[in-house]
Order: C-alpha cells, then sequence, then structure tokens
C-alpha cells in the first residue's frame, strides 16, 4: 500500500473488540466500554502504524482512506 493514509475510522458495526488495533496503536484507538475500538488520537498515526493496525484486523473493521476521503481499505 503506497497510498498516503489521512483518516482511519472504525466500523463499529464489524468490529469484535479483538484489539489488535490497540495493541498496535496504542496512542491512536483504545476500547470503550462496550468492547469496540474507536480512534481517539488520529494525529499520533503514521501511514505505516496506521495500515499495520488495519492490516492486522480479523474482521477489517478498520477503514483507511486517502486525501481526497477515498476508501483504500479494506
Amino acid at each position: 500500500m503506497k497510498t498516503r493514509v489521512l483518516k482511519a475510522r472504525v466500523d463499529r458495526n464489524v468490529c469484535i473488540g479483538s484489539a489488535v488495533c490497540v495493541s498496535v496503536a496504542p496512542d491512536v484507538f483504545e476500547l470503550d466500554e462496550r468492547g469496540q475500538s474507536h480512534v481517539t488520537h488520529p494525529e499520533a498515526a503514521t501511514d505505516e502504524l496506521l495500515q499495520e493496525a488495519a492490516t492486522g484486523c480479523p474482521v477489517q473493521a478498520i477503514v483507511l482512506e486517502d486525501e481526497d476521503g477515498n476508501q483504500i481499505y479494506p
């Protein structure tokens, strides 16, 4: 994946709370009281970190978008 990532979001309809994203990027993601992930500090993310978290998610709940708002993953 070579496209610049500017935004990550968690599809909470898909998230199962595996916390892979939290273990990969604890400064960016955390689990809420329902056990689902969400982005807390997007400014702490690098493209590489977001890509690693997204590709590590077992249900592909992390959506990555480019600078034009186009979905680039999954």
